[in-house]
């Protein structure tokens, strides 16, 4: 078992030196399966598991019938060494889905946290998230108001970071701070939760000039279940 552990992630790691430079570019399609059962003299299993670490990473998107589609070699996507909160929720078996709620231009007041960093108008994407069909975490994005011309739909097909990528806004460096809260009555009713306390998120997205291209807040309902971090040795 730990060889098998071992072996898929070095597969992973040499695809995504390659990717890194540029023996596959972006947009080309990696070597298929059985090509990469031969090139790394392994199993069918540990070229997939391979695959899904690269496509969990956003560095690769596999479709059926299509094959393997190179989409980034973007530094950011090493930053996350470990597993992510998305990933740790669906390893527990029960269903973990999104519901994007709404996407509009908005104006922000003075005394907005985002005011100051993205100017007066905006983007908001407001997304619920659910675990085992209940309301979990409501995220409200904010937005470069470039992004307008991006309907609702698109949220469904493809991460908020690969369409700030395709609009050359390349994220070099997330900030992010947990603090407890207190849900409002409005909240409670809108989570469907008669819970009080709660996990408060707060994100903060940087170009490669510095620039905040990202501002969001998330509201967890850490009853239903902890916010968990899961890093490798």
């Amino acid at each position: 078992m730990k060889r098998k552990h071992i072996l898929y992630r070095d597969v992973a790691d040499k695809l995504k030196e390659d990717i890194m430079s540029g023996r596959y570019p972006i947009g080309s399609f990696l070597p298929t399966e059985t090509e990469l059962e031969s090139t790394f003299n392994v199993s069918k299993i540990t070229v997939r598991k391979a695959i899904e670490l690269l496509a969990a990473d956003e560095y690769v998107e596999k479709r059926s019938g299509r094959g393997t589609t190179v989409l980034s070699n973007r530094p950011y996507n090493k930053l996350s060494k470990g597993t992510t909160f998305s990933q740790l929720l669906e390893k527990t078996g029960k269903e973990y889905t999104k519901k994007n709620l709404s996407y509009e231009l908005v104006e922000l007041a003075p005394e907005h946290p985002a005011y100051s960093l993205m100017g007066k108008e905006v983007m908001r994407l407001r997304r619920m998230y659910y675990f085992d069909h209940q309301p979990f975490i409501y995220y409200e994005y904010h937005l470069p108001k470039q992004l307008k011309g991006t309907s609702i739909e698109v949220f469904e097909e493809k991460s908020l970071y690969r369409l700030l990528d395709e609009h050359r806004m390349i994220i070099d460096r997330f900030q992010d701070a947990f603090v407890a809260t207190t849900l409002t009555e409005e909240q409670q009713k809108f989570m469907i939760t008669p819970e009080v306390a709660a996990l408060k998120r707060t994100r903060y997205s940087y170009d490669l000039q510095g620039e905040v291209v990202e501002y969001t807040e998330g509201i967890y309902n850490t009853a239903l279940h902890p916010y968990m971090i899961e890093f490798e040795a």
